[in-house]
């Protein structure tokens, strides 16, 4: 995972590839991992950083989705609850079982969740997580003792996965370059080019150095997520949009509004959506929210109505309820949904399956779906990819294809966990070089080594880069991270070979940046 090793792989002239993929998110990875691992020569392209749309700014949820299964969308959470059990298996130092409690304020609420969520465990089989059961109002109190008591009937715990999506965005792309990939970030497509009707190259710009590129592919994969429409247009200038872009916002929270292990899904939002409170790196996010939006943007800002939603929501369930000044960080993330052909859906009511177009110029476009259907996105996505292109046909091995940092039983209470087999070798840099075993923040746990290793081995270019996806800073407490730029600046100076003047303007754009998840 080195930038300038990947860049004189582009710059060889004798580098024609296979698979050209354009967007380094979910689907984009997924896609580049189940194409290499079929021994296509794939070249991944990324206009900012890996993960950073909507690949980094999700619920942390791997579910099959409860709300799909009352929409009646059963094949949906067939297919999801099947690659949560295969998330957990490959990925263990990052997917883990997460027991969730909804609260139930009316008598007839527990048999009633107590059934549908046992019809829920019945269809993930052998690759369930654990069994939905009935819980007192006293068992309930004990597991989320923050609740409001008054009128509480009961409760019922079911359990689905959670996960840090950026990291796993991250482990992907190690995956896919120790696969034989070739994954740029910073670069840019910038058009389409055809011979004979069909699309057979990509115009790229280096957003680090400016140089242009032409780039020979025998199919082009559109999987940019919110921006599919905009590589779409380059294709063909015409063509009607095929995603709706949907808001979904979290604020994050202290601990001391979930203290336990267990997460609060409170079922029925006044939006008819469900909200989510779920324990994460020592925090709680809270969300989430669904706005339709006109526009896909890179970096996306809660509604005044968003917050004052979910924080008023909370507060009808939560015995203290959460104020603005307990927000330490409010993100917001775009979901691209596969635009139904019928009008009037409103965003919640879209399904999360996913959609393949191919046009008439033999690109193909990936939309829709969500985190957890990453791998059979792919799968699904490769296979029409390789008849578009005329490859081999070859069959997928992605589903017992263990992530990069695969380790079985991470403690969730070192703060490191989520580097799984790499934290021995980050330890050992800290180790080794001086000053590296140092705090860069004791409040959020993060040591100088661990911004070393993102700039060395994981492709981090920028203090974003580093506080908001490599670690999770950003995220966790936004002022917090703002302190810590300055150190990681002079860190990634030294690692990367730039001067005094670059780190200052580094800083003073993270500040900007970090100052929109504070909430003033």
């Amino acid at each position: 995972m080195k930038r300038d090793k990947m860049i004189r792989e582009i710059e060889s002239l004798d580098r024609k590839w296979d698979v050209i993929i354009v967007g380094g998110g979910a689907s984009g990875l997924g896609s580049a991992i189940e194409s290499a691992t079929r021994g296509y020569k794939t070249l991944l392209l990324e206009q900012d950083d890996f993960a950073k749309g909507t690949s980094s700014r999700s619920t942390k949820l791997v579910h099959g989705g409860v709300r799909y299964l009352a929409q009646g969308n059963i094949s949906l959470v067939l297919e999801a609850l099947r690659e949560r059990g295969l998330m957990k298996q490959n990925a263990p130092h990052l997917v883990k079982d997460q027991s969730f409690i909804i609260p139930n304020y009316t008598w007839w609420g527990t048999p009633y969740y107590t059934l549908g969520l046992t019809m829920y465990d019945l269809m993930a089989g052998k690759l369930g997580y654990g069994r939905s059961l009935p819980f007192s109002k006293k068992r309930t109190l004990k597991y989320i003792p923050t609740l409001k008591s008054e009128n509480l009937c009961g409760g019922v715990v079911y359990h689905d996965g959670q996960f840090d999506d950026a990291r796993l965005a991250i482990n992907l792309c190690q995956t896919f370059v120790e696969n034989g990939g070739v994954a740029l970030n910073y670069m840019k497509v910038e058009g389409i080019q055809k011979s004979n009707g069909k699309v057979n190259a990509v115009s790229v710009r280096d957003m680090e150095s400016g140089k242009t590129y032409a780039l020979e592919g025998k199919v082009v994969l559109n999987a940019t997520g919110v921006f599919v429409d905009e590589i779409i247009k380059m294709d063909e200038p015409k063509a009607r949009d095929i995603v709706k872009v949907s808001q979904g916002v979290h604020l994050v929270l202290d601990k001391e509004f979930i203290p336990g292990d267990y997460a609060l899904m409170i079922p029925k939002t006044s939006d008819g959506r469900v909200l989510f409170a779920v324990p994460w790196h020592n925090k709680v996010v809270v969300g989430t929210t669904d706005v339709h939006k006109d526009t896909a943007e890179l970096e996306p800002r809660a509604l005044e109505e968003e917050v004052n939603f979910i924080l008023e929501t909370a507060g009808r369930f939560l015995a203290k309820p959460p104020k603005r000044s307990d927000v330490r960080s409010v993100f917001a993330g775009l979901r691209p949904l596969a635009a139904p052909s019928g009008e009037g859906k409103k965003t919640k009511e879209i399904s999360r399956g996913h959609k393949i177009v191919v046009s008439k110029s033999g690109m193909v476009t990936l939309t829709g779906g969500k985190w957890t259907t990453y791998r059979q996105m792919a799968e699904d996505v490769m296979n029409t990819v390789a008849n578009t292109g005329g490859l081999p046909e070859k069959k997928s091995v992605t589903r017992n294809l263990k992530i990069h940092g695969y380790k079985k039983n991470v403690d969730l209470k070192n703060p490191m966990y989520f580097y799984g087999a790499d934290e021995e070798k980050i330890l050992s840099i800290a180790k080794e070089e001086e000053g590296l075993a140092e705090y860069l923040s004791e409040k959020l746990k993060v040591i100088n080594a661990q911004v070393v290793w993102g700039a060395r081995y994981e492709m981090a270019r920028t203090v974003e880069d580093i506080l908001s996806r490599r670690t999770r800073c950003l995220l966790l407490d936004a002022e917090e991270s703002i302190k810590m730029a300055p150190k990681v600046a002079e860190l990634l100076a030294k690692e990367l070979g730039y001067d005094k003047a670059w780190e200052e303007n580094q800083v003073e754009e993270y500040r900007e940046l970090a100052s929109r998840y504070i909430l003033q």
